[in-house]
């Protein structure tokens, strides 16, 4: 009797937890949150206090292994990483922005009616700070896709480039079962 009460008492929670909606544990959180903002209390900090140990260092270890580096996936992520750098590294002149806030006011502003393309000209020091960044950029790149160097006293065995690459990719898997061979070759002792 006692373990059909339980059983019955666990499927009507089961029941009123499927009954909630998706996005219940958000509301849930976000009401926790405030009702800490409410009494000053910081809500992480209340959370934590529930969380064991155990719990937090395992926790802690899991985030460690996630590699944040995803490397190259498709150029829209990488270009999307390099937009996010590059934005971080902008250090924007609020002194400018509140002169240029006090001369235009509310044109500052553009709308669908506003008519101010191509009155605005660049400071002097933006441009350059513009440029310094732009030849930063190439330089770097510079350093990631350089042309390898062509070297003279290596062996010609190809008949152009496509060739090249062709016995480059083969000397890279089949060259240590094919040395002696070649060997024999080269020295005309080949059966």
């Amino acid at each position: 009797n006692e373990a059909r009460k339980l059983n019955h008492q666990e499927v009507v929670e089961e029941d009123k937890r499927r009954k909630l909606p998706a996005n219940w544990e958000a509301k849930k959180a976000r009401l926790e949150g405030e009702e800490c903002a409410a009494r000053g209390e910081d809500y992480e900090r209340v959370k934590l206090l529930e969380i064991s140990a155990e719990d937090a260092e395992r926790w802690e270890r899991k985030k460690k292994k996630k590699n944040p580096d995803l490397g190259f996936s498709d150029y829209a992520a990488a270009q999307l990483r390099q937009y996010q750098r590059l934005t971080r590294q902008i250090k924007p002149d609020l002194e400018q922005y509140e002169k240029l806030k006090e001369q235009y006011g509310e044109a500052l502003y553009p709308t669908s009616d506003s008519l101010l393309h191509g009155t605005h000209v660049p400071s002097r020091e933006g441009v350059d700070r513009m440029v310094a960044d732009l030849e930063k950029q190439i330089e770097k790149r510079e350093k990631y896709s350089r042309r390898r160097p062509y070297n003279d006293d290596a062996d010609i065995d190809y008949i152009n480039e496509r060739n090249a690459k062709f016995n480059k990719k083969a000397e890279r898997f089949y060259g240590k079962y094919t040395a002696e061979i070649k060997q024999n070759l080269e020295r005309g002792t080949a059966v």
